[in-house]
């Protein structure tokens, strides 16, 4: 009978009535944006892509899976970033119904965030609302702005620099950049977020950056950039403006029970809490012992990502960041399980504690770190070194971060080259699991010789090359933009 009806029904309103019809779009239309109601409503959905993309968690897995610190148990695709064999199509990650923790969910959510971030710069400034805190809103939108395009141009290098709202199709066909371009654009939004008024921590939502986060945001880029005076300069605004300091048991920047105090450490995060429906990780899980075995990891988890056993060799065993590492787990019965059956896949299996949630049965307490006091100081005696050699001003810095960690001061007179080496080894320390490893290895050009060495039982070869210092732009948004352009060791 319907298939009957339909065709008559739109026979008479051919013939006898006019339709007027709305069209709704991702383009969005001239009727938001009035009040203050919809710029705080346009804020909340230009943090949406950041979520979609530290939920898989892509923001964290597309590096940790490719580095020399953390592997991946080889299912469901995760073992093609560690084995360097993923393609344009990301064809594994798609077949696998795991886009979400693959190179291309970067992408969609980076330029997703900043479609929304523009209409936000776009729109705002006409709101009827207390000035103040439209200022605020704009600024926030310059920050995520930049962050997206900075999460963007450190995996794929030239990237199309979006810089207005889609008020078309035609609109959003844009072309690359060139890296360089990428991060002045970066800058501009960064010293227009700085000077927006955001608030300073405390006093700031939990989730949103304070003041200081913009400078800290600024560092890393400019360091990733290798302007080094303009790294030391953002890097020092943080440390000395003492709203932050570090926690003094390193391990407490992660425990489920210490979110809202590590705040004063871990100065950005992506924010998670214990509801449902909510948003979530997946490292809870990933981390923890297969068939939910270790009551102190989570009440779900499955044992899909170890560390390096060399990893976990490299650290001074007087280090208490080794503590966030371990070669046991005592099983829900009260026995300690040995390191020879952690897993099945390896008898050098490591486990990861830095996402431990042994209470929420939706595995969703912990924070993912993403910018954090302790990488102020690293990222200060890097950029001090480069510019000035192993001063001690530099030494200053190292030695600050490794004092939390129970270490002796770094031996003095080394030279600038083996003092940067020692700062990029406290990285890898300090930051592990957590999104960083790689991006010092690919920025410094080391992982060339790094990768190849990190190998175990699991992965006895990894044959990394040149052109996997960058990942290549998904082939889908290739097909979908004509000005677009594969990246060169692609094509």
């Amino acid at each position: 009978m319907k298939k009957i009806l339909i065709p008559i029904l739109a026979a008479l309103c051919l013939t006898g009535c006019e339709l007027d019809e709305t069209i709704y779009s991702s383009i969005y239309t001239e009727a938001f944006y009035k009040t203050a109601a919809d710029a705080e409503k346009g804020l909340i959905a230009a943090y949406d892509p950041f979520a979609d993309m530290y939920s898989g968690p892509a923001g964290t897995l597309i590096a940790d899976f490719s580095d020399d610190q953390t592997y991946p148990r080889g299912v469901v695709g995760r073992n093609t970033l560690t084995l360097f064999t993923y393609d344009v199509n990301y064809t594994t990650q798609k077949s696998n119904s795991r886009t979400n923790e693959s190179p291309q969910q970067i992408w969609a959510s980076g330029y997703d965030g900043i479609e929304k971030a523009n209409w936000i710069i776009a729109k705002v400034p006409d709101a009827v609302m207390d000035e103040t805190r439209k200022k605020q809103i704009i600024g926030e939108a310059y920050f995520l702005r930049a962050f997206y395009h900075w999460m963007l141009t450190k995996n794929f290098g030239d990237v199309p620099i979006k810089t207005t709202p889609s008020y078309s199709e035609a609109d959003a066909v844009v072309g690359k950049s060139p890296k360089a371009e990428v991060y002045k654009q970066i800058y501009a939004d960064l010293d227009l977020a700085f000077a927006a008024g955001l608030p300073s921590y405390p006093a700031v939502d939990k989730g949103r950056p304070a003041k200081e986060v913009v400078n800290a945001l600024y560092a890393k880029a400019a360091l990733y950039n290798e302007e080094w005076a303009k790294a030391l300069e953002k890097a020092q605004a943080v440390i000395t403006s003492g709203k932050y300091s570090l926690m003094p048991d390193v391990r407490n920047v992660y425990k489920y029970d210490q979110e809202d105090a590590a705040r004063i450490e871990n100065m950005w995060a992506y924010e998670v809490d214990p509801i449902s429906p909510g948003r979530s990780h997946q490292l809870v899980g990933l981390c923890g012992p297969a068939a939910s075995a270790g009551a102190e990891y989570g009440r779900t988890t499955f044992g899909s990502m170890f560390a390096y056993q060399k990893f976990y060799n490299s650290f001074n065993p007087a280090d208490k960041r080794r503590l966030l590492l371990d070669t046991t787990f005592v099983d829900r019965t009260g026995k300690t399980v040995p390191q020879r059956s952690v897993t099945p896949i390896t008898t050098e299996g490591v486990l990861i504690k830095k996402y431990q949630d042994p209470i929420s049965t939706q595995n969703l307490i912990p924070n993912i770190p993403i910018l954090r006091l302790a990488d102020m100081y690293l990222i200060a005696a890097e950029a001090e070194a480069r510019l000035n050699g192993a001063t001690p001003a530099a030494y200053g810095y190292i030695n600050t971060v490794r004092k939390r960690a129970g270490l002796a001061d770094l031996a003095t007179g080394l030279s600038k080259d083996a003092f940067i080496e020692a700062v990029l080894q406290e990285r890898a320390w300090e930051f592990f699991a957590e999104g960083d490893r790689w991006y010092d290895l690919t920025r410094t050009g080391k992982f060339l010789t790094v990768i190849p060495k990190a190998v175990n039982p699991v992965y006895p070869v990894r044959n990394v090359t040149a052109k996997n210092k960058y990942f290549p732009i998904p082939q889908d948004e290739l097909n979908a933009n004509p000005k677009l352009e594969q990246n060169p060791d692609w094509k």
